[in-house]
């Protein structure tokens, strides 16, 4: 990797295989009961390969439907091309556990695929794995059509009401799951939130503690919540990987790197219904109890075709995040081309992140009104923001250079951005303290922002196309 000053190491595995049909494992059956008997194969094919000291395990072609796996170390899973690796949901295959989920410890569901303290593994193949997360997912009615909406209310009538609009719940389990909301600080809180355990959606691949590791070839698709979480992880090699959800999949992430050392991810395509790549280090004082900042990642040669972000920093980034490489790739269709976000009180510094050579469209108002008509947001959550007289912390973003980026759109500066969320953000906390204010004095004062960013930006656009002009006639 000429480009940057560190090396990804490689995993590489012994010259053994093994086919999980010869373990028991069979295609093209669809119940629970298959579901559990393929899992048992494909387990013991594994634990044999990592026990013999390495190899590689392969799922050839064919439907196979199956509960969790865990990958062990020197172990290599190579799902073939035509194989799908499709994961099932049932309560007693997905047991609650405590994890690690969006910066901190709480109750998430097992997940589908899962590696701890693994060493030498891989995931390659040009096969599928398909985490059926369209039976664990809420939907939000505003965000797909008029008959999408009937055939859910078809499959579930559990609806949330909010403001924003109906939230359909595809199980009872997971409606009165998100009415009780137990969490970890809830006495017996596992056994009490067991019987509600698809509330508690599982990221679709999770690699805990794990050193050299490789996602090559295969597509990964329809996450129950994000599909890929990398967690202190070192040497992570990430190619030609393509990363799948539906455009309205909740917190439908496609990879979330957190607090991972020595990252390569190119050549890999993404179209998700949250941020696409994402670097995140966890959240909070908790988290920065813990040294571990997501440090020497290189990005390059991917396609975002649709998402929230293209490149995505936060908002879980109170451990740090620094030296960073994107170029050279191409983002279409996010609300946003590169996002930095986070919340006052959570205490992350970010450094050291270059980003050059995007290619981006964007095609949503919210990417236009996103301060740098969708190429750069900086972005703190007002909804987060603590009350700084009881000891919060202020996020550092500092030393970001962008640089070289070719967008459709607006033009600006980080400084503007930034300053631009802060007044949002403050207008959003202190308003509410005024006597005379209601809903309709902020909505009115954000638009009138809004719109002075949205006219600076035309003329930005404006000016530098000009200029562009004028330089190509000399």
């Amino acid at each position: 990797m000429k480009n940057v000053d560190f090396e990804v190491k490689l995993p590489s595995f012994v010259d053994r295989i093994v086919y999980v049909d010869n373990y028991g494992a069979r295609p093209y059956c669809y119940t629970i009961e298959d579901a559990s008997r393929n899992a048992d194969a494909i387990n013991r094919a594994i634990n044999y390969i990592s026990e013999k000291g390495g190899g590689t395990v392969v799922i050839p072609d064919g439907i196979w439907f199956t509960a969790p796996i865990e990958i062990k170390s020197d172990v290599e899973l190579r799902i073939e091309k035509n194989a799908i690796l499709k994961f099932s949901k049932d309560i007693d295959q997905y047991p609650l556990i405590i994890t690690n989920y969006e910066g901190q410890e709480c109750i998430r569901a097992k997940s589908p695929i899962t590696a701890e303290n693994a060493i030498n593994i891989g995931i390659t193949g040009g096969g599928v794995i398909d985490g059926s997360g369209d039976m664990w997912r809420p939907v939000k009615q505003f965000k797909i059509t008029d008959r999408q909406w009937e055939a859910l209310m078809k499959k579930s009538q559990y609806i949330i009401d909010t403001k924003g609009g109906g939230v359909w719940m595809p199980t009872e389990s997971s409606f009165k799951g998100n009415e009780h909301n137990i969490q970890l600080d809830a006495e017996n809180a596992l056994e009490k939130a067991s019987e509600y355990y698809d509330f508690y959606r599982p990221v679709m691949v999770s690699l805990r503690h794990c050193k050299r590791i490789l996602l090559d070839g295969v597509t990964f698709k329809n996450s129950p919540a994000w599909n890929i979480h990398p967690f202190f992880c070192k040497n992570l090699t990430v190619r030609n990987v393509t990363v799948s959800n539906p455009y309205y999949a909740q917190n439908g992430d496609g990879i979330d790197v957190e607090s991972c050392k020595k990252v390569h991810i190119h050549n890999c395509t993404f179209e998700t219904g949250d941020d696409a790549i994402c670097l995140k280090s966890g959240k909070n004082a908790v988290a920065r109890q813990i040294e571990g900042p997501c440090e020497d990642v290189y990005i390059h040669d991917c396609l975002v075709n649709e998402g929230h972000g293209g490149f995505v920093i936060g908002s879980e980034m109170s451990r740090g995040i620094k030296n960073v490489l994107v170029e050279n790739c191409t983002f279409l269709g996010t609300d946003v081309g590169v996002r930095i976000k986070s919340a006052l009180g959570r205490g992350g510094v970010v450094e050291n992140i270059n980003v050059k050579n995007i290619k981006l469209l964007v095609y949503t108002i919210m990417g236009l009104l996103a301060g740098l008509g969708g190429a750069l947001q900086v972005s703190i959550y007002a909804s987060a923001m603590p009350d700084m007289q009881q000891g919060g912390e202020m996020d550092v973003i500092a030393a970001c250079v962008i640089g070289g980026v070719s967008m459709s759109g607006g033009r600006g500066t980080v400084l503007g951005a930034l300053l631009g969320s802060l007044i949002l953000a403050t207008i959003a906390k202190a308003l509410p303290l005024i006597p005379f204010f209601d809903q309709l004095w902020l909505n009115t004062i954000k638009g009138v922002i809004i719109l002075v960013v949205v006219v600076v930006n035309i003329v930005l656009q404006r000016t530098a196309d000009k200029n562009a002009l004028k330089g190509r006639e000399m």
